[in-house]
């Protein structure tokens, strides 16, 4: 399977959008699944259903970091290539879904929303391109990683 269809199965599997992604890069992560979830569990829904910055795009950030991410608070030059190839990522993912932001994606007019997810039934999915945008995210990822090897 491709880790852009492993995502997709985590997310069809009951994971938020931002986990789905996290977990579908695991293995090159160097850390335990369990605390992988709990790092990206309060992305889904655009951050905790506020409906803001997709989760998935919230998770592609969230594994750069881990593997490209840069740990000195003086080192400019690392920040500005870093946040660069956050941004470089988050336009592809625009370019292909015309925005990055949750609720613009999902069509929904409320800023914020019930912090209770909806049951995961066969209308959800068919009424949400979640799955759709989690398969991106992971993809652009992985074609990132793929051009641009970390260390």
């Amino acid at each position: 399977m491709t880790r852009k269809e492993i995502a997709m199965e985590n997310f069809k599997k009951g994971y938020n959008c931002s986990q789905a992604v996290v977990l579908a890069f695991s293995d090159l992560l160097g850390a335990d699944e369990s605390f992988l979830l709990k790092l990206s569990s309060s992305f889904g829904g655009g951050l905790g259903r506020l409906r803001e910055v997709c989760g998935s795009v919230s998770g592609m950030a969230i594994v750069a970091g881990i593997l490209y991410g840069y740990d000195e608070s003086s080192a400019q030059e690392d920040k500005a290539a870093h946040y660069g190839r956050i941004q470089e990522m988050a336009k592809e993912f625009e370019r292909r879904n015309g925005s990055i932001v949750c609720r613009e994606l999902l069509g929904l007019s409320e800023k914020h929303d019930a912090p209770t997810p909806e049951a995961r039934t066969s209308e959800y999915y068919k009424k949400r391109p979640c799955v759709e945008l989690v398969g991106d995210s992971a993809e652009i990822l992985d074609e990132y990683i793929k051009a641009h090897p970390y260390k």
